[in-house]
């Protein structure tokens, strides 16, 4: 079939809604289907189009309902649409929960945040990631590896804040990867790597850089305020490096309700004892590698390409 595929990602971000949308559609290739992937729908032929971003891409979702009304449309809800733009937002994005004959999320908690009159349209894909590179944890520092580029809903600076003024026994260390999305959040990060020894901001890096940080890491902190069921969790756990993260429906629909390593969001005094007590108590290190390791079949490839052709499939049923 003819596929296609919005997001509202440029193809040279980084972020979550291309990586995602760029996994999906060679998936789907795979699968045999033609796919194309554009940030808007303009009339294109398509037998069936799936939307990443419920109100980033409200206008083409309102599009090929109108020209195509016979034909699928899936949504994907991403977290800024369950947790910020279905409340500041509501009229495009509730419409565009309307016009979906299905609704995606990405964590097992998405549907507390749906309206219930759509919840009888909404089913879970969880996101795959690759297995990581061997591992090889630094020696010297306990190095904490903080991946998202630098905007308020990622609050990327708190695991930077957890650990100044630490006892000079610790070797704990936060390197933090991603772009800063205005100048005033690069001045934030450069600022504190000026008074905060422990801490440096690398930027946005290749996917192959990142990829070694995991492998040299102890520890993934993803400190966010809100996520749709973020890949970075996925590719943490497939790379064996253990997940600390704050307490947000997002990551507990990902971890678990239960999961040892969470702390509350925002709170940088928490996260600080939960890294030094990762940092030198082994038991509870070890808690959260098995915890991690646990959950690697959620993660799977071919089970996200399953859930996909299934998807595709229903659609049509």
């Amino acid at each position: 079939m003819r596929l296609h595929l919005i997001t509202p990602a440029p193809s040279r971000a980084r972020g979550g809604n291309w990586t995602t949308a760029a996994r999906w559609a060679a998936m789907l290739r795979r699968l045999g289907h033609r796919v194309t992937v554009t940030r808007d729908y303009r009339g294109e032929p398509a037998d069936l189009m799936i939307a990443l971003h419920a109100w980033r891409s409200a206008d083409s979702i309102d599009r090929f309902a109108n020209q195509h009304p016979d034909r699928p449309l899936v949504v994907v809800l991403t977290g800024t649409d369950a947790y910020r733009f279905i409340h500041s937002q509501p009229a495009p994005t509730l419409r565009s929960l309307q016009a979906a004959d299905v609704l995606v999320g990405l964590h097992d908690l998405i549907d507390e945040t749906v309206p219930e009159e759509y919840r009888g349209k909404l089913r879970v894909i969880h996101q795959s990631a690759p297995p990581g590179l061997p591992r090889q944890p630094a020696q010297r520092d306990f190095r904490v590896c903080v991946a998202g580029h630098l905007r308020e809903e990622k609050d990327p600076l708190c695991p930077a804040l957890a650990v100044r003024d630490l006892p000079a026994s610790s070797r704990l260390r936060v390197d933090l990867f991603g772009a800063a999305h205005s100048p005033d959040w690069a001045e934030q990060a450069q600022a504190e790597m000026a008074a905060n020894p422990r801490f440096r901001w690398h930027g946005e890096v290749p996917r192959h850089r990142l990829r070694r940080a995991f492998a040299r890491s102890h520890l993934l902190v993803l400190p966010s305020r809100m996520e749709g069921g973020a890949n970075v969790i996925g590719e943490a756990v497939m790379a064996d490096l253990p997940v600390v993260a704050s307490r947000i429906h997002g990551s507990i629909g990902l971890l678990g309700e239960d999961y040892p390593g969470f702390y509350p969001v925002g709170d940088a005094g928490a996260l600080r004892s939960v890294l030094l007590l990762a940092e030198r108590d082994s038991g509870f290190y070890g808690a959260l590698e098995h915890a991690c390791r646990a959950l690697r079949p959620l993660f799977d490839a071919d089970r996200e390409e399953r859930e996909l052709d299934k998807l595709v499939r229903d659609a049509y049923a």
